[in-house]
């Protein structure tokens, strides 16, 4: 790997507007073999729109979920342009896309989370969400996907929750499962995706046509709001 070329489109990442970026390969998770490599961008949320949710989310949070998560769109097709542009080929996986041929299953085409992970970029709480190593929970996801070879980063430990509940007591359609993450377990045994959209589809509706929530995030002391 060119170094000095991993230097140069991290920083072109940064310059975009993300918040962090990170590198992994993904060998053996059974990708295809020719784009082994990820790039994984990490945008924060505000804080400020974060602590107005109380007990449920509100219209300002609906849209500044989706205004980060265009923005990260917007930065992924970017980088792959700026990869291109040097020989490297490339794939995007958008920050908030469901592939669910084999029916709603609430999956995208690849985990955000994991590759922020193998990205050494932080690890993943009992609410399911990936908590930054600075940033906490407040942060969304984008992944690049390229035959550029690149220098993967030290995974980190994975437990950022350690004995705390609150968002497992705060949690209205409680879906937190109260479970610490382990790398290999399934979503699933620590959070139910279906549970916690039915809720938000039948109680949230009004705002966002029932979206999001973000309550997990609100009461999470890491990220002290």
């Amino acid at each position: 790997m060119n170094e000095s070329f991993q230097n140069e489109l991290k920083d072109y990442i940064l310059s975009l507007g993300a918040s962090d970026v990170g590198f992994f390969c993904r060998e053996g998770d059974g990708a295809d073999e020719k784009l082994n490599y990820g790039i994984s961008v990490v945008v924060r949320l505000s804080e400020e729109i974060i602590s107005e949710i109380d007990g449920e989310p509100t219209l300002t949070y609906f849209n500044h979920y989706r205004q980060i998560n265009a923005f990260i769109d917007g930065i992924l097709l970017r980088t792959g342009l700026f990869l291109q542009k040097s020989g490297y080929r490339y794939v995007t996986v958008a920050a908030s896309q469901s592939m669910n041929n084999e029916g709603w299953n609430y999956r995208g085409r690849y985990s955000h989370k994991q590759g922020a992970c193998l990205a050494g970029l932080g690890g993943i709480g009992k609410n399911s969400l990936f908590f930054h190593k600075d940033y906490g929970s407040l942060v969304r996801l984008g992944t690049v996907f390229t035959d550029c070879e690149l220098s993967a980063g030290d995974v980190l430990p994975h437990d950022p929750c350690g004995e705390c509940v609150k968002c497992v007591e705060a949690c209205p359609a409680g879906a937190i499962k109260n479970k610490e993450f382990d790398p290999g377990i399934e979503r699933e045994e620590i959070f139910d995706a279906q549970k916690c959209s039915d809720y938000m589809k039948k109680e949230f509706q009004k705002i966002g046509r029932g979206a999001v929530c973000g309550i997990c995030m609100r009461v999470c002391p890491k990220n002290k709001l």
